[in-house]
């Protein structure tokens, strides 16, 4: 992790600045407003991109995923050019938990797989990248988004090794924690033969 060069109340800050963008719910809004009807009455009830595409509407699923991708990267590039490092891993971590937990929907939210691409490519671009490709062909190759979210979490921290970013090693490591446990009803699915492929209602 970086050296905590930031006052104490400036990180407290940008962890709640963090939190706060992290849980707006685009998906919810998106749907919403497109007419799409209730995302939590859709599919797995999930506010993320994956439950978005089971409306029909790859246009409301890609903006979802621009967006909520989005505000994680916000998130990390105001605090680190407003402050530093060290908020700006703390600011990413919060919106990463945010749009896990966001209080506007009784701390309901989804998992989080776009906001931590987002960040990723903010924090380390090139570890950012190769987590996304990693996400692409896992997903691509077994049709389905769990396991490609999953493979992208699990490879971060071996990525952030690779191109020598030892500086968000913590991170990746505590935000692929939070991916397994997001995706735990996913992966009992998995193993069960049961997993929702790309796509299917």
């Amino acid at each position: 992790m970086p050296p905590i060069e930031t006052a104490v109340t400036a990180l407290l800050l940008w962890g709640v600045i963090g939190y706060l963008l992290g849980s707006i719910p685009f998906g919810l809004l998106l749907t919403r407003a497109m007419g799409l009807g209730n995302l939590r009455e859709i599919g797995s009830g999930n506010i993320g991109t994956t439950n978005v595409l089971r409306t029909g509407s790859k246009a409301a699923a890609a903006l979802t995923l621009f967006l909520d991708g989005g505000k994680g990267a916000a998130a990390v590039l105001a605090a680190r050019f407003l402050a530093g490092e060290d908020a700006a891993q703390l600011a990413g971590l919060m919106a990463f938990v945010g749009h896990c937990f966001p209080v506007w929907l009784g701390f309901k939210g989804g998992k989080g797989v776009a906001t931590f691409l987002g960040l990723m490519l903010a924090l380390a671009w090139p570890v950012g990248i190769a987590c996304c490709l990693t996400w692409l062909s896992a997903a691509a190759l077994s049709r389905i988004s769990s396991m490609g979210a999953l493979v992208s979490a699990l490879s971060s921290t071996l990525w952030a090794v690779a191109f020598g970013h030892g500086s968000v090693i913590l991170l990746t490591i505590l935000l692929t924690v939070f991916v397994i446990w997001r995706h735990s009803a996913n992966i009992k699915r998995l193993m069960s033969g049961t997993e929702p492929k790309i796509g299917q209602k």
